[in-house]
């Protein structure tokens, strides 16, 4: 955490001196046109600027006003929105009122004024994303001399509170994370990722799971998962309630999982032709000869959707029908707009990496973590810094975040592959411009049924680049959006009977326009996905009796050795 400033006072002052500093280089050298003179070259320049100094004068008479209230008598303070602010002694000490009305009308200005910047689109985004950490950062919510919850808990525990943060800060160093959960409340295989299955396959990248059946009969076709290879895959097997791998196999589809090897040094060297080889290709394989099919159902999460859907253009160009239909998870395919994760990978950045790890090595699960966290800073970082450092308050379990915490290690040769493909120069989009596994790919091979998912507030999937693959992909689409974020979206159980989703949109123009048109139904987009994929899964055939088969014997339960390794 940065210094802590004395009093309210100080703290006010310092973050108008921090943040004139960021401001100060926008306007400084703005110059203006002589009459008659030849058009002024920085004009655009010279708009911005000017723009930025309206903005400075807003919030000057906004300032003027906020303190004009705290000296008149019987002012009164009104309550925020922003939940960081939510507690009433935000509101009802009129010195923590005025320092916080203070902090959010300078940020909006911070914030504006990056919006009035005269550069491109890429660099305003890393500005925009520098200036939002900034100003995150310096809440008065996170310093404690400037957070009234805090100093009252401080003052009513006799400094319990305090002691008890500093063991928390300590513990949260020596791990070298913020806890988001209480982690001793989990443990995978006892109550997470507790459906019952067998691994009937390992290599030196992957585990395949079979899922045990819970009906009778089963779907002929069976139904391979492609989890995203930056997490473990027991998202989507926390707990049997919010289970989405228990929710297949209750609907009688036999279900394989992919679980991915957490990469240590001696696996460094892995590539993204292996990661689609010794992976997605070999668990479909498995899961055709175990079942004795042709052709299976395949889904992909995230960037085990663009992994699923690479593997299947390969295994299309070499004349392999092994896929009858997919289901892509918030996975992007065409990355132009690819949000604010795009605005933090640059030419430099992904040249620096390829020469670190672009050869062998390791890219850091805590590092991608960490990324993904400053993302929605507010939400991901803050609000444990605050409670657990201030207030000493040990966070509760929470089988999510444990997930979260729980984070995987990538081969540099396959991470500097994706971004640079993918975030960077966007080609894999483009007929013939990649190619994977010696052979050049044209996702618009990919023309059976697809079933495309995709989530209203994911920060890092964002809806509209999702509904892309509708163009790319030259089969039956169907496009559905689900309420809620990346992760939350996704695991919607239908007993819940939580958030809502949109379908049925009219794919004639773009996702606005899909979205103007589409219907919107309550609760959970789970059953209207197992409706589809029943259609794609063939007749009902006697339930196997035991998993795998002569070649791909049990070697263990589920969920197996590859997802208990802990990042390094």
């Amino acid at each position: 955490m940065p210094d802590q400033p004395k009093d309210p006072v100080e703290w006010l002052a310092s973050f108008y001196e921090a943040a004139q500093q960021v401001v100060q280089p926008l306007v400084a050298g703005a110059g203006t046109t002589a009459p008659g003179a030849a058009p002024d070259p920085y004009a655009p320049f010279t708009a911005m600027a000017q723009g930025v100094v309206d903005l400075q004068r807003q919030y000057i008479e906004q300032a003027a006003t906020m303190w004009g209230a705290l000296v008149a008598p019987g002012g009164a303070a009104v309550a925020s929105a922003d939940k960081r602010f939510a507690a009433d002694a935000w509101r009802d000490d009129p010195r923590f009122d005025l320092l916080k009305r203070s902090y959010l009308a300078y940020s909006d200005l911070l914030l504006r004024s990056v919006e009035s910047a005269a550069v491109d689109d890429k660099d305003k985004g890393q500005l925009r994303f520098a200036m939002r950490q900034f100003v995150d950062a310096m809440s008065p919510a996170n310093f404690l001399a400037t957070n009234p919850e805090a100093l009252h808990l401080a003052l009513e525990t006799g400094g319990a509170s305090l002691t008890a943060g500093m063991a928390l800060l300590l513990q949260d160093l020596a791990k070298g994370r913020i806890s988001m959960t209480d982690e001793s409340a989990f443990e995978v295989g006892r109550n997470i990722a507790v459906t019952e299955g067998t691994v009937i396959f390992q290599n030196e990248l992957i585990e395949v799971i079979q899922y045990a059946p819970r009906t009778a009969e089963v779907h002929q076709r069976p139904l391979v998962i492609i989890p995203p290879c930056i997490n473990k895959y027991y998202i989507l097997d926390l707990t049997p309630e919010n289970s989405f791998v228990r929710h297949a196999v209750e609907q009688g589809h036999t279900v394989f999982m992919l679980s991915w090897r957490n990469i240590g040094a001696d696996t460094g060297d892995f590539t993204w032709d292996d990661y689609l080889r010794l992976g997605v290709m070999k668990a479909i394989d498995v899961a055709r000869a175990v079942t004795k099919v042709d052709e299976v159902n395949a889904l992909g999460f995230c960037v085990g959707g663009t992994l699923l859907a690479s593997a299947t253009a390969v295994m299309k160009v070499n004349a392999e029908e092994k896929v009858a239909s997919m289901t892509l998870l918030t996975t992007m395919l065409d990355f132009a707009e690819p949000g604010e994760i795009g605005a933090l990978i640059t030419g430099r950045s992904v040249e620096t990496r390829e020469e670190a790890i672009g050869q062998g090595g390791v890219m850091e699960g805590s590092e991608l973590a960490l990324t993904f966290s400053s993302l929605r800073a507010n939400d991901l970082i803050w609000p444990y810094v605050v409670n657990s450092y201030l207030k000493g308050r040990k966070p509760p379990p929470f089988d999510l975040l444990y997930w979260n915490s729980d984070g995987t290690n990538l081969p540099g040769p396959m991470f500097c592959w994706y971004v640079r493909n993918t975030y960077l120069e966007n080609v894999l989009r483009e007929p013939g411009r990649t190619t994977q596994c010696g052979v050049p790919v044209d996702l618009s091979d990919l023309d059976m049924p697809a079933f495309v998912y995709a989530s209203r507030d994911d920060h890092i999937v964002p809806w509209r680049s999702a509904y892309a693959s509708v163009a790319l992909l030259t089969g039956e689409v169907t496009f559905l959006l689900g309420a809620s974020g990346h992760i939350a979206g996704v695991i919607n159980p239908p007993a819940k009977a939580r958030r809502n989703f949109w379908y049925a949109g009219d794919y004639g123009g773009d996702a606005d326009h899909w979205l103007a048109t589409a219907q919107e139904e309550p609760g959970s987009w789970w059953p209207t996905w197992a409706q589809w994929l029943a259609e794609q899964a063939g007749d009902r055939v006697p339930a196997p009796a035991k998993p795998g088969n002569r070649k791909y014997k049990p070697l263990g339960p589920a969920p197996g050795a590859y997802v208990k390794v802990k990042a390094s």
